[in-house]
């Protein structure tokens, strides 16, 4: 067997997998975010260890944990683990959908260097411009630093004492040089920072040590079992929907909506906010774009509207509509790309005396799907082309959702048969990697599919003309 652990914002997920790779069991362990401030997110490393623990204690109750023979990790991206001498955690752990260090991110993304060198614009919540906070903010806190985590990683140091991150996870961090899938000495200066204080750097499927005796008696695991790298979730995502080789690409509509593309080369676009990352396994990268209210969207208009979703996707009916008068800007939180505008709000167009809930609904879904045709477009800006999309997320329970998604980027969305494809099967096909040596190809098969949504070729002058109002909206 084989366990993929995932360290997700809300809960800390595990899922273990047998040498076919079918799911043998699930066990989850609840988190919260603490926000001590407007636009700050934090959680304690410690909760991470005491969630991790709760869900292997419930994943042994009905199993022998003693046949696991290897371990993947999986996390949430880009969040500051900071650790003194001792290892022991200096402050909080800042988090990914942290906004403090604005003005920092703003000043590093100014210089030149970064994008040139990250492939990428320096983001808020990304990990680099959290430290210069640091150093500007919690002078005394930043002077004690011996290294810098990110939060997948400090469960590796718990598991096996090793510091140790992995391309994927790195890549988010403003300091890797994604080309060359190393840290950049340059960029670290430039932030105050020295590279014996990161990690080594190991790819996700490659061992990155051993589980030590201690934490392996007390978790009812083999001793000495191999952890492998693992990645950063999309990436794990990835891994587990099998979108490795170029041409694969996947559509996620959960709260936010990811648009992901593999390549085998390293293609950045920055100034379109592209994400341009490595991939979790070696030569391979990812491209991704990043809309931030994708079903969020959806569950604002049900709270507003006072109707379930399902109940709302049911008045349009099976069949795909033409777009109407009505359209929808869905930036409630602002966007990312391509627009890199965290003051972009959401907004309807087009309203009437004869406007109704449906025409509304059918706006907002219509919306959501623009602003990935969007992402697409500048995807393919940089480089990348994805040939068909994997729907994962909860919106790709909607049928009619994923044909306006189909119809509005022109391309063949595959909706997989019922499975967890998510970043804690990723992460446990990497920790079979890593034990057993097996060449990824064979490890990362598709799924079965279930259902092919195609274009609607009746409807796609409609949608690609109601795609140009939409950008004319925000343009406007």
């Amino acid at each position: 067997m084989y366990l993929g652990i995932d360290l997700g914002t809300s809960g800390v997920k595990l899922l273990l997998i047998d040498g076919d790779q079918r799911v043998t069991g699930v066990a989850t362990g609840p988190l919260s975010v603490s926000r001590p401030q407007t636009g700050w997110s934090e959680q304690d490393p410690a909760d991470w260890l005491k969630a991790t623990r709760g869900a292997m204690a419930d994943l042994a109750r009905n199993r022998d944990l003693s046949a696991v023979r290897g371990i993947g990790l999986s996390g949430q991206m880009h969040g500051a683990v900071v650790l003194d001498d001792a290892l022991d955690v200096i402050r909080p752990a800042i988090l990914w959908n942290d906004s403090r260090s604005y003005e920092q991110a703003a000043r590093l993304d100014a210089d030149p260097d970064f994008r040139a060198i990250s492939g990428n614009i320096v983001f808020p919540g990304f990990t680099a411009p959290k430290l210069v906070w640091m150093a500007e903010q919690e002078p005394e806190h930043f002077a004690r630093i011996r290294t810098v985590l990110l939060p997948k990683d400090y469960l590796r140091l718990w598991l096996t004492t090793e510091l140790v991150s992995e391309m994927s996870d790195a890549a988010g961090t403003s300091w890797l040089d994604v080309g060359a899938r190393a840290w950049s000495d340059r960029l670290l200066d430039k932030t105050g920072m020295r590279r014996d204080q990161m990690p080594a750097l190991i790819e996700g499927n490659e061992v990155s040590g051993r589980l030590r005796p201690g934490i392996a008696a007390e978790l009812g695991l083999p001793p000495g079992i191999p952890v492998a790298g693992g990645a950063g979730d999309n990436a794990a995502t990835a891994i587990g929907a099998a979108t490795v080789i170029e041409g694969q690409g996947f559509v996620s509509l959960g709260t936010s909506g990811v648009l992901f593309a593999a390549t085998d080369r390293y293609s950045p676009r920055p100034e379109s906010a592209v994400h341009t990352f490595c991939h979790a396994l070696p030569g391979r990268w990812q491209q991704m774009g990043v809309i931030l209210s994708a079903s969020a969207a959806m569950s604002w208009w049900s709270t507003v509207s006072g109707r379930e979703p399902a109940d709302l996707t049911a008045e349009l009916g099976p069949d795909l509509r033409a777009p109407g008068r009505v359209s929808f800007l869905p930036y409630l939180s602002g966007e990312r790309t391509p627009h890199n505008n965290a003051r972009a709000r959401a907004s309807f167009h087009g309203l009437s005396a004869r406007s109704d809930r449906a025409q509304m609904t059918q706006a907002v879904m219509e919306g959501v799907a623009f602003a990935f045709a969007d992402s697409l477009a500048a995807l393919r800006e940089a480089g990348a082309d994805p040939r068909s999309l994997l729907a994962l997320g909860g919106g790709a329970r909607s049928q009619y959702w994923l044909k306006a998604v189909a119809t509005a980027l022109d391309l063949p969305v595959q909706l997989p048969e019922s499975g967890d494809f998510g970043a804690a099967f990723g992460a446990a096909r990497l920790g079979l990697m890593a034990a057993t040596g097996a060449d990824p190809a064979a490890i990362c098969t598709p799924p079965a599919i279930s259902a092919e949504i195609r274009p609607d070729p009746a409807l796609r002058d409609d949608f690609a003309a109601a795609l140009e109002r939409f950008r004319a909206l925000y343009r406007g």
